[in-house]
């Protein structure tokens, strides 16, 4: 193993002071490497990849002393707070103007669109505390959800996009007047 050590001993300190910069440091780990290969050297398989073996324990100890000396620099105070995602943005500014929205619809839509939608109510628990049947509960959740959407789409112009709305406006007055009130 010596004889072999040394011809590669040289490669080696190579390729490990490539990729570091304390020189203490490389020879640190050329030093490791050979005291693991020394000691491990009965899990060599084939002696003809030596030379890959050594460089595969090199290659790790190289990394473990990255991960072990891994240093974090503070951010300073003055840093910029992220950036919010526009469409977050617009869906919290359009929640704002949807429940004025919701009070428009008849009560018999209305009221099964906000214990399923807002309160997040199963519509079995919808249809028990209006004494309705089930499917009269799911009935008019759908149809609360569609007069719901022709209403939205009436007052609002959309823009949709990868990810969901990316931008709406107020189209008609009543519009102007939630956005307004309401959204901003």
């Amino acid at each position: 193993m010596l004889t072999e050590w040394k011809n590669h001993k040289a490669q080696l300190r190579s390729y490990i002071d490539m990729r570091l910069d304390d020189p203490d440091v490389v020879d640190d780990i050329l030093q490791e490497v050979y005291i693991k290969a020394s000691s491990n050297l009965h899990q060599l398989k084939v002696r003809g990849s030596l030379k890959s073996w050594l460089y595969r324990i090199t290659h790790n100890l190289i990394m473990d002393h990255y991960r072990a000396h891994h240093s974090y620099d503070e951010l300073p105070e003055s840093l910029a707070s992220e950036e919010q995602d526009p469409i977050e943005e617009n869906y919290k500014t359009l929640a704002l103007c949807l429940k004025p929205l919701i009070g428009e619809l008849p009560d018999k839509y209305r009221i099964p669109l906000q214990l399923a939608e807002l309160e997040g109510l199963s519509q079995q628990d919808i249809a028990d505390k209006l004494g309705l049947s089930l499917s009269g509960a799911k009935s008019r959740v759908q149809r609360g959800r569609k007069k719901f959407r022709e209403l939205m789409m009436s007052h609002c112009d959309f823009e949709i996009g990868k990810g969901g709305v990316t931008d709406f406006a107020p189209k008609d007055d009543k519009g102007k007047m939630y956005y307004k009130t309401l959204c901003k």
